[in-house]
């Protein structure tokens, strides 16, 4: 029986949904101070890179040049939070990234589908704080998720 395998499936996996906002940080940071160095956890951090509808741009040059800027500072940002992990304990191997884009669907219905998919037992994002007329206009992805996820633990960092 493959060892490396058996312990993948043994460990507790951890979805954290970040952005490049302090509250995701945050939330990098909640995960690398408590579970960071202790075994049979691994982590994948994701980020969602939501495109402005065609009419937002100029053109499909000025679209393509945003959306080639958006995804490397994303993928850099996520690079970033990544090496927090591995410096508080995190084996590398156990610390991916995953970047989406173009999601139709809600933030919450996004991450919650990348919950499911990769079968994570908890799902961890930062609360942005909104007043509640932003809240009710906007809506809140932490508030969703609580509401929302099922077979799953949701940690909303404050």
């Amino acid at each position: 029986m493959n060892t490396e395998n058996n312990n993948k499936l043994n460990d507790k996996h951890l979805l954290i949904s970040v952005d490049r906002s302090e509250e995701a940080k945050r939330a990098v940071l909640y995960v690398a101070d408590f579970v960071g160095g202790f075994p049979g956890f691994r982590a994948t951090l994701m980020s969602i890179v939501q495109e402005p509808e065609a009419d937002f741009f100029e053109n499909e040059q000025e679209r393509t040049a945003w959306l080639e800027r958006e995804i490397a500072s994303t993928r850099h940002n996520l690079e970033n939070y990544r090496q927090i992990l591995i410096q508080s304990g995190f084996p590398e191997d156990k610390v991916d990234i995953r970047l989406c884009r173009d999601s139709r669907k809600s933030l919450s219905d996004a991450i919650l589908s990348f919950q499911c998919e990769m079968s994570c037992c908890t799902v961890v994002v930062g609360r942005q704080h909104k007043t509640r007329t932003e809240e009710f206009l906007f809506g809140s992805v932490s508030s969703q998720l609580i509401h929302a996820a099922k077979n799953c633990a949701v940690w909303v960092v404050e």
